[in-house]
């Protein structure tokens, strides 16, 4: 009897294949059985090289890089703005002038270097001057910093630097909220509000409130139990001074949460308040106003609907508007259910409101992009609404009538970049509207308030960044691509481009074996909607190999997790590093991910806050491998942060034959332990109200209707026994947005299943790694290796930098 053996491509933990290999034959031989061994296509066995991944983390890929984005620090009133951008020269100052079109350092960085050298008798790098708080004093006409405590002014248009005094150690004041003319302070104490003039030398303190107290506070830290001192108010100033209004919540009725931070020297315990997805204890919200020549305060009529918000988390801008004057102040009210909303206008003198418009959106309104803009003291609005399933920018006149659409087509508006109320212009982000390209990159748009005159400003294909003059005239544009590096150019308000202003060099990246990034498209499962993603390799990538391939996820819906620009640092730059170890890393959107694209693909996984985005990411990963022979769809990774290390143990182990290994930090693996303000809104809450019989004042019997708020999400832990890879998890100590509780009932619901699996916790975290960073990056890198490429690193020793 003859067998035919076709040897392909297996491990052992030893790695001895010889020795394997004799065992079969010798068996075979003893068995009466002849072998034929037939020689497979093979792909050669991937050995980690964590050398390589500490080549290529965000901190050395910065040091061989320098900037990738270019901030413009317009001068106020001029076109006339000036900017940092490091390279591997070191750090320099530009100065441009729009009009002119002209750019040129700011200074000689020789000639600085030599002036402070003799100022302070030492030495100064020109390619590393630690100038300190440099700015552009606008009221003086001269850019100011300070070395050493000693402060100096430098007037550009004479190449003049003077050196001033040393700076007095001045008290921090962070307790202090100036109005905008410098005249008032506010602050709080023991929770409620007061204020003082600014230059008073007795410092006299004037209290404008008495009912504050813990949880019902004016202060930021309404928590607050033990400080008789100045704290940091909740108080907002309007641009003329004259009010103030603070946005005060009524938080006494609602549950607390706790962590400990076990790293103090005696471990302390952190109260806080937290509002739990149907849970009938909500918070309220209520808005004051101050008016400084009286000292009065009324409070607004905004009272509606139960348990609603005034502006709040998620509201661009927060969702309360203010103009030049202190008569009136815009609010966003919402419902609970976040699918109506208000616009209201508010009178701050009497306290008396109007409705200018409502709008209904179901199954919730997109906050995140909900934008409202006052042109002339309200004389007419700007509003951004998803009526059509794609955001568009509307105009009403001053009574709240709708009076023209002045964006239209099958695009999403995202940010109202700028207003020319003179030209009657429209600055603004749009996606999705040029033909071919990926619908998440940002163009930049013009159009007149009748619609009219609408024109494309970066033609460009590339992710595009807008930062405009007050005049109006000039606005400085970054460009990029993940796989294209930034390029910085000025241009006019009609787009036409009048210089180059700086360009990313990778030649010193590329001469360490740099690669850039790809970018891809696949179809999600439904066969017809393109999602994009980006793809790492390993700098000494070599297709006739085979690699694991690990899909790092985020599931939305407010953002998703590849990046849109140019980047070598933050997520980007760990999935880089990560692929180094010896695998194509991949970073992809899905259904239900991201509010730039229109309102059926961002709402997709409403009442689904577990499952939706998992068979996208599956079956992503599959049409990936069949157009790339190197993927090794036999070892698939996957690890998130956040709702990405939620969704990556929900992949685990709803797909327990497909995904492999999972790193899960920080996931909110039980969203009716997380907030409101993601699970209410992205899976849903049912309002159900009832009338009840209440005795009134008299003791009489009447009906009343009360509303209650209810919503169940389904767990991680509920999944727990469908375990069959490798899975860790992580959590912050003291993480106070998603509370450890979160994976603490994913281990032990684990446990309860009888599952193997491996859990880390950093002391003193938060939501992010922080001090952390670094060690999470190499356990990273360990993970994935030992569960699949077998490599087992003995070090214990990790190379931490400094």
């Amino acid at each position: 009897m003859q067998v035919l053996i076709c040897l392909g491509y297996f491990r052992s933990p030893t790695n001895n294949y010889s020795t394997i290999l004799m065992k079969i034959i010798n068996k075979a031989a003893g068995a009466g059985l002849i072998l034929a061994l037939m020689a497979p296509v093979m792909f050669a066995q991937q050995t980690a090289n964590f050398e390589l991944a500490e080549r290529f983390t965000a901190t050395n890929m910065q040091k061989m890089t320098g900037s990738t984005f270019l901030s413009a620090r317009w001068i106020e009133d001029e076109d006339r703005f000036w900017y940092e951008w490091q390279t591997t020269e070191g750090k320099h100052w530009v100065f441009v002038d729009a009009a002119r079109k002209t750019k040129r350092p700011l200074f000689d960085r020789q000639e600085m270097a030599a002036q402070l050298s003799e100022a302070f008798n030492r030495g100064f790098n020109a390619k590393d001057l630690d100038l300190k708080g440099f700015d552009y004093d606008t009221d003086r006409g001269f850019f100011t910093f300070h070395v050493d405590s000693v402060e100096f002014k430098y007037h550009i248009d004479r190449d003049l630097l003077e050196k001033g005094d040393s700076l007095e150690a001045k008290p921090r004041t962070p307790w202090a909220t100036y109005s905008p003319d410098s005249t008032y302070i506010a602050f709080a104490r023991k929770h409620d509000l007061y204020v003082m003039r600014a230059n008073d030398p007795d410092s006299t303190e004037i209290r404008l409130s008495e009912d504050g107290e813990r949880w019902y506070s004016f202060q930021q830290d309404h928590g607050d139990t033990t400080t008789t001192k100045r704290l940091r108010s909740r108080a907002t100033w309007f641009e003329d001074s004259r009010k103030l209004y603070v946005k005060r919540q009524d938080w006494r009725e609602v549950g607390e949460l706790w962590v400990i931070n076990t790293i103090k020297q005696r471990p302390e315990l952190e109260t806080y308040k937290y509002n739990l997805p149907g849970e009938e204890k909500h918070y309220q919200d209520e808005i004051l106003v101050f008016d400084m020549e009286t000292k009065e305060h009324v409070r607004l009529d905004t009272d509606k609907w139960p348990d609603q918000s005034l502006g709040g988390t998620y509201f661009r801008g927060g969702g309360i508007f203010t103009t030049d004057k202190s008569d009136y102040l815009y609010i966003l009210r919402r419902t609970r259910t976040w699918d109506e909303i208000d616009v209201v206008k508010a009178n701050t003198s009497t306290g008396e409101t109007e409705v200018l418009w409502s709008e209904t959106s179901k199954p919730y309104f997109n906050t995140r992009y909900a934008q409202l803009a006052i042109i002339n003291e309200g004389e007419e609005y700007i509003w951004w609404s998803e009526r059509t399933g794609w955001g568009q920018l509307y105009r009403y006149d001053s009574q709240g009538n709708l009076r023209n659409r002045i964006t239209t087509g099958h695009y999403m508006v995202g940010d109202i970049a700028a207003i020319d109320t003179s030209a009657r212009t429209i600055y603004f982000e749009g996606l999705g509207r040029e033909e071919g390209r990926n619908p998440n990159y940002s163009h930049y748009y013009s159009v007149r308030f009748d619609g009219s005159r609408q024109q494309l400003l970066t033609p460009e294909d590339a992710n595009h960044s807008f930062s405009m003059s007050d005049s109006r005239r000039f606005f400085v544009n970054n460009y990029s691509r993940p796989d294209f590096p930034t390029r910085v150019v000025l241009r006019d308000r009609s787009g036409s481009k009048l210089m180059d202003l700086e360009a990313v060099d990778l030649t010193r990246l590329n001469e360490s074996g740099f690669t850039l990034p790809e970018n891809f498209s696949v179809k999600a499962k439904d066969g017809t909607t393109d999602l994009y993603g980006v793809m790492w390799k390993p700098a000494d990538f070599d297709p006739e190999k085979k690699y694991p391939i690990i899909s790092y996820v985020y599931p939305g819906p407010q953002v998703e997790p590849f990046p849109r620009s140019f980047s070598i640092g933050g997520t980007a730059a760990r999935a880089h590093s990560l692929a180094q170890v010896g695998f194509v890393v991949i970073a992809m959107g899905n259904r239900g991910g991201s509010p730039l694209r229109e309102k059926w693909y961002h709402n997709y996984g409403y009442g689904n806050l577990r499952d939706y985005p998992l068979e996208d990411n599956r079956y992503g990963i599959e049409q990936l491998a069949a157009t790339r022979p190197y993927i090794d769809l036999d070892k698939v990774g996957i690890y998130g942060h956040s709702g990405g290390g939620f969704m990556s143990t929900a992949a685990l182990l709803t797909y327990p034959e497909f995904y492999k290994v999972a790193v899960s930090s920080m996931g909110n693996h039980d969203n009716n332990v997380y907030n409101i303000f993601w699970s209410e809104v992205h899976h849903g809450v049912k309002a159900e109200t009832t009338k009840v019989k209440v005795k009134d004042e008299n003791g009489d019997e009447t009906e009343e209707e009360r509303t209650r708020f209810r919503s169940r999400i389904p767990s991680n832990a509920e999944l727990a026994g469908n375990l069959q890879g490798r899975l860790l998890l992580i959590h912050g100590g003291i993480d106070n947005n998603v509370h450890p509780a979160n994976t603490y009932r994913m281990a032990d619901a684990l446990i309860k299943a009888g599952k193997r699996f491996d859990m880390m916790i950093f002391p003193e975290a938060r939501h992010g790694f922080g001090r952390y960073n670094a060690y999470f990056e190499r356990i990273l890198w360990d993970y994935f290796a030992e569960h699949l490429l077998g490599t087992y690193r003995t070090d214990v020793n990790y190379n931490i930098p400094d």
